[in-house]
């Protein structure tokens, strides 16, 4: 029986192993999104601004 039950353990272990690296990758994908996300919005923000000529973000200045 004590076999059997390191062998499940075993399995436990690799299984959670995987999903963590798994989790890991996700998150660093979530991260890469975000920061694209943020670049494509500044640079959105900066041609608004230069078209309207208008302060928007509050920075105090245009583009």
């Amino acid at each position: 029986m004590g076999l059997f039950w390191d062998l499940v353990q075993q399995s436990q272990i690799q299984e959670q192993k995987s999903h963590a690296a798994s989790l890991e990758e996700r998150v660093r994908n979530l991260e890469d999104e975000l920061y694209k996300t943020q670049q494509l919005l500044i640079k959105t923000l900066r041609a608004l601004e230069e078209s309207t000529n208008q302060d928007i973000d509050g920075d105090g200045r245009v583009g």
